[in-house]
């Protein structure tokens, strides 16, 4: 038998973007490079005026005239119903009837020749408004007695109330955590174009392109077979997309059918910013007692968070937060409670990690508490509070930590980055006072993987082979640069064991894989890769039959082995079996199926599995700030994280550096600032502050794992890489902190609100020296 040279492009092995070149040639395809057909429409939102005001007069009149316009679309407009939240709470409408609650709330849509004439347009509405009372803070929501926008959850294990009563140390505190804009280099977009009857096809970037459907076909009163979502890329999503994208696509596929001509909305970067959600904001109060050795003996903590005028994603959100308020430390006895507080401002969503990087940065700051109250090193304290054996196995939420990696990660990381030797390489600098300081913190991360709405825990593919032998699939998963379709056809290569050349995967589409989840959570891969391992299944299966009975072997004789199958002593080549299967009128064609297993919640009792495994990180970050300013320089980051049995290491680095670098943003100067009188004015780059190359650290050291392997059946036993090494930011910060903390010689926790800018760190440093 010769030798045969193995695939290109399996998994475990390192493969470029399928899209790189096309991306950094600008040739990559999006939904704004669709050619217009002729007598395409361009639609444009009018915004309220007023944070909270009934609308007592609307004259459009001078709208209507205007050079180009077609028409305006108001909520009288809607056939179906006028509403596209997400969790079906129906508190959410497409655009405002009589009552508006936050400034920036569409109230009406311009349909016209251009993008220019509509936007234009829309600045001559004239509206009339009696002027309510309104709240923009999760703190002042609470002195107002507004409600909840979702109910909340309580997470409770044992009674902290008589452990912190006897703890012989307490500390009570609180903490403020900010928001985040998404800042996607694509905008919001959607293109609809409508079809026969009722039918209409819409083309966007959303990151749930089956929630799009379903939100057009109730605004448009049709069933959802009439609406057909199509996605082929994005540029950017990280939760921002999830259900953001519903009112865009509503109002293109609402225009389109009422005129019957194609219609495009594309918002420009300030009206995407002002009429799009967030990352929550949180402010938590945090009650912990410990003991001599550092060890928590109870927590009892409260998360308010800034949700916005409607329900949005607020539930799962603030839920999630709870879920990782213990990070990767054991709480013996513990109770964690949220309250979604509704607000007068745009309605926060999902981002990057979901909830969960508020929760985790909550419990740094508690292991940061006991240090500088016991005067330890806080990487002693966060290793004295680790999750460990039985007995301190067992989460808030009543799920035991069976995958247990952290302390060996961390022990690695501590070696690696050489992190003992420069902590007392920087406690020597700061011993010589002057301006600047410095800090070094390593932290870990915890974080769980699944959607905690255990059905949205499923996916579909639909793969073909065609009978020369190449390979289409189509999958419910989006692709937004990290990488997804990469990957899932690296699986698909894996199994049939083809040159991954062989592979084409296409646009995501409705049309072909119904009921999908929305690609988030850090499911994209877990899911989506094995509905496609299914489909490759089913097919293999049918043809090791075929071939078998056509070569007269046993089906253990037949074996897929590099773009050939080896069939007893005979060595086919893939593409001639195949088409010998096609004559045979073997079905080369198959719908693959997965759903999560083990999973399971109780959101009554708060109890239950939310989690089919939990991945691991750890971060060193070294900072220098300067006491005069504020100012700070982020040294070196040391990372460290956990991906299993990696898919691809190259795609899965480039995750962790990324998320890394946004997770630092948001804790750092990334900040969201809001007038009295409601209006944001952080609404575009110029006022909205992102890392820039030059931000990063000054050096950037990232590895994976790689002893690392899922003990659950993921796919090829990888583990999500998206949303877990966002959290790894939170070393920046608590960095940050031991610097600040120098100036009154570690005696003080600093306590830091985030995002630290340089004028918090400035007045937390003038703050300690006071108290000094």
């Amino acid at each position: 038998m010769t030798e045969q040279t193995p695939i290109t492009g399996g998994v475990h092995t390192e493969l470029e973007h399928d899209s790189a070149i096309k991306h950094v040639t600008g040739r990559a395809e999006y939904t704004d490079d669709i050619p217009e057909p002729a007598g395409t429409l361009h639609a444009w939102l009018g915004l309220s005026q007023v944070a909270h005001g009934q609308i007592r007069s609307m004259d459009l009149s001078a709208v209507e005239a205007a050079p180009g316009v077609i028409g305006v679309l108001t909520a009288r407009d809607i056939p179906g119903v006028n509403d596209v939240s997400p969790t079906g709470r129906h508190d959410e409408p497409l655009l405002a009837e009589s009552l508006v609650e936050f400034w920036g709330q569409p109230v009406f849509a311009v349909i016209a020749e251009s993008r220019d004439q509509a936007r234009r347009a829309a600045e001559l509405a004239r509206i009339d408004y009696e002027v309510l009372p309104h709240v923009l803070d999760a703190e002042a929501a609470i002195a107002a007695d507004y409600p909840h926008v979702t109910p909340n959850l309580t997470l409770q294990r044992g009674d902290p109330g008589p452990a912190l009563a006897q703890a012989p140390h307490r500390v009570t505190a609180q903490m403020r955590v900010g928001g985040q804009d998404h800042m996607y280099l694509e905008s919001h977009i959607a293109f609809a174009i409508p079809g026969e009857d009722d039918e209409v096809l819409v083309h966007s970037s959303t990151q749930h392109p089956s929630e799009a459907q379903h939100m057009v076909a109730h605004v448009l009163g049709v069933p959802s077979n009439a609406v057909t979502v199509n996605v082929r890329r994005m540029g950017g999503g990280f939760g921002g997309k999830e259900s953001q994208m519903n009112l865009f696509c509503a109002i293109a596929a609402l225009a389109a059918k009422r005129w019957n001509r194609p219609v495009k909305i594309r918002p420009d970067r300030d009206q995407d910013m002002i009429a799009t959600g967030k990352r929550h904001d949180f402010v938590i109060d945090y009650d912990l007692g410990f003991d001599e050795d550092g060890r928590m003996l109870a927590v009892d903590g409260v998360f308010a968070a800034r949700c916005g005028w409607t329900s949005d994603l607020s539930g799962p959100v603030t839920d999630r937060a709870l879920f990782h308020a213990d990070n990767a430390y054991f709480y013996p006895d513990v109770r964690l409670t949220s309250r979604p507080m509704k607000t007068n401002t745009v309605s926060n969503t999902a981002f990057r990690g979901f909830g969960g990087p508020q929760g985790v940065v909550v419990a740094e700051r508690m292991m940061e508490e006991i240090a500088y109250r016991l005067g330890k090193d806080p990487l002693d304290v966060r290793k004295a509070n680790f999750y460990g054996a039985a007995g301190r196995d067992i989460t808030p939420y009543h799920q035991t930590v069976e995958d247990n990696i952290i302390a060996r990660l961390v022990e690695d990381l501590e070696t690696s980055s050489d992190y003992r030797a420069r902590c007392q390489a920087v406690i020597d600098f700061n011993a010589k006072g002057g301006v600047l300081r410095r800090g070094i913190a390593l932290t870990p991360v915890k974080f769980g993987i699944s959607f905690t709405a255990t059905h949205y825990n499923q996916a579909g593919a639909l793969l073909h082979v065609y009978n020369d032998g190449s390979i289409h699939l189509n999958h419910g998963g989006t692709e937004m640069g990290q990488g997804l379709n990469t990957k899932v056809a690296q699986i698909v290569a894996d199994a049939f064991q083809v040159d991954i050349d062989r592979i084409r995967i296409t646009r995501t589409t409705t049309e072909k894989v119904p009921n999908t989840s929305a690609t988030a959570a850090s499911s994209g891969s877990d899911l989506n890769g094995m509905a496609a391992l299914d489909a490759c299944n089913q097919i293999k299966a049918r043809l090791v039959e075929f071939a078998a009975e056509f070569w007269q072997v046993a089906p253990d004789a037949v074996r897929f082995t590099s773009n050939h199958v080896q069939v007893g002593d005979h060595l086919v080549p893939f593409a001639e079996l195949i088409g010998q299967a096609y004559r045979a009128r073997v079905h080369l064609s198959a719908a693959g199926f997965y759903k999560t297993p083990k999973i399971h919640w109780d959101r009554a009792t708060g109890k239950g599995r939310p989690f089919y495994y939990y991945a691991y990180g750890a971060a060193c970050c070294e900072v220098t700030i300067d006491t005069l300013s504020g100012e700070y320089q982020i040294e070196r980051a040391d990372i460290l994280h956990d991906v299993g049995r990696s898919l691809n290491p190259a795609l899965d680095r480039g995750q962790v550096e990324g998320a890394f670098i946004q997770g630092m943003g948001w804790l750092t100067f990334e900040e969201l600032w809001w007038d009295d009188q409601g209006r944001l004015r952080t609404h575009a780059p110029s006022t909205y502050k992102i890392p820039l190359a030059s931000d990063r650290p000054r050096v950037f050291n990232v590895a994976l794992a790689d002893w690392s392997e899922n003990r659950e059946m993921t796919i090829k036993r990888s583990k999500a890489v998206g949303e877990p090494p966002f959290m790894l930011g939170v070393a920046v910060l608590e960095a940050l902190s031991m610097a600040v903390a120098s100036v009154a010689d570690y005696r003080h926790c600093p306590r830091l609100d985030a995002p630290a800018t340089p004028e918090r760190v400035l007045m937390a440093v003038e703050r300690l020296r006071g108290a000094s």
